[in-house]
């Protein structure tokens, strides 16, 4: 029985509250908080129409103003926040959280809004000589919390989405399950949905563009080794989808995995993408519409990106128009009882399915879904210890089986094609 802040109500945080009013004998009593109130009054309407027995409240706040977020949260009184805004606050957040003592998980890590500023940047570059990576995003910022969370006796759950999020469950459960030691790990993220429209994102255009047009990275052998955008590609026959081209990214949970399990000698991650979607992210990168900084137009600031995503359609418009299936899994190498074995755990989405369900495409569903899952497991004290953690650091059986109860089902194939 607890009460839970949500910050945030786009595709995914709409996705995450209305499985939360699902799961009403943990959650009894929810706040949704956004910049734009009327979108979560829209939201607690529907969800009252539904029947749920969760006493929901809203909210307006500025999720960058740390003195906000305390007040509203001295005010609600929560029990965890959920924070389904967008990785450029997550530490205003976790500050606000520390503030007030109270557990803190989000989706995804973070990132800065302007990565021209000078402090930011100075801290950027030597990062990325001492790591060899250069992406903007990684754990470091957050990870810097572990002494404040543990001495504020909290909890901060790191990346409870698919990727990151049950991908990591899915390499802990392979390690308590399936092996004594694991090898490589490749982790296949494949949309084989279409929405229709010439180009479009599926989940926030300034955190997919940017992700994407970005240099890849993979680690062996505890480093890292780093590739031109879009450098490394394979095609792979996905279970329920198809022959997909899928190309190598940076993606955050190498960071953690290689950190927690560093006798994996080599660990990638790929997503799917179509020509006509690199081609289009290409042109727009080209005239420097992907720039994350600020120019002067018509005698006022804006932000290149920021501009090209009030243009695209919002992701949390597709579901209605999005068909087919999205795969998303792991392939493990390793050892068993001292014999080779491979296995492949993975989950197949149905846009039309969740749209059916909540209203939701399947990008924002199988985020939205863990994102219930790993509150739960933290406000019913089962994920709930002192410190900063990422999914992978906890006992991945309770979170296995409630992706089978609500709604992300996942298949062990033993005997997998492996990915050259």
């Amino acid at each position: 029985m607890s009460r839970l802040l949500v910050i945030g109500c786009g595709g995914v945080a709409q996705v995450a509250i209305q499985k939360c009013c699902q799961n009403s004998k943990v959650f009894t009593e929810l706040c949704i908080a956004s910049r734009t109130e009327s979108k979560c009054v829209a939201l607690k309407e529907k969800i009252e129409k539904s029947g749920s027995s969760v006493k929901i409240t809203t909210a307006t706040v500025d999720a960058d103003s740390v003195e906000a977020l305390v007040a509203l949260i001295r005010f609600y009184k929560p029990d965890a926040v959920l924070n389904v805004a967008l990785p450029y606050q997550d530490l205003t957040i976790m500050d606000a959280c520390l503030e007030c003592k109270v557990d803190y998980i989000d989706t995804a890590n973070y990132e800065p809004e302007d990565t021209d500023e000078p402090v930011w940047r100075a801290a950027y570059e030597k990062r990325c000589k001492e790591k060899g990576f250069t992406a903007y995003f990684d754990y470091s910022y957050q990870w810097a919390y572990e002494d404040k969370f543990k001495e504020a006796g909290i909890t901060a759950l790191l990346g409870t989405g698919f990727d990151p999020g049950v991908t990591s469950v899915f390499t802990a459960y392979a390690k308590k399950h399936y092996f004594d030691e694991i090898d490589t790990i490749d982790i296949l993220d494949c949309n084989g949905g279409d929405h229709g429209y010439p180009f479009a994102t599926n989940f926030n255009p300034e955190i997919n563009l940017r992700e994407v047009s970005a240099n890849g990275s993979y680690m062996e052998n505890g480093k890292w080794v780093e590739t031109k955008p879009m450098e490394i590609k394979r095609e792979y026959d996905f279970p329920q989808v198809g022959m997909k081209d899928m190309y190598l990214l940076h993606h955050e949970e190498i960071e953690a995995l290689g950190k927690n399990f560093p006798e994996v000698k080599r660990i990638r991650f790929f997503m799917t993408f179509g020509q006509s979607y690199l081609t289009h992210m290409k042109c727009l990168e080209n005239v420097g519409m992907l720039s994350t900084s600020p120019i002067m137009f018509e005698g006022r600031e804006i932000v290149p990106i920021q501009f090209l995503k009030a243009l695209l359609p919002d992701p949390a418009s597709l579901g209605p128009r999005t068909v087919g299936k999205t795969n998303i899994g792991c392939i493990f190498t390793g050892r068993k009882d001292g014999k080779e074995r491979k296995i492949y755990i993975y989950n197949v989405c149905d846009h039309q399915e969740c749209y059916k369900e909540l209203g939701s495409q399947a990008i924002s569903y199988t985020t939205g879904v863990p994102a219930m899952i790993g509150t739960a497991l933290v406000v019913t004290g089962q994920w709930k210890k002192p410190g900063v953690f990422t999914t992978d650091e906890f006992d991945p059986d309770p979170y296995m089986e409630m992706l089978n109860e609500y709604g992300l089902p996942w298949v062990v194939d033993e005997n997998p094609v492996l990915v050259p």
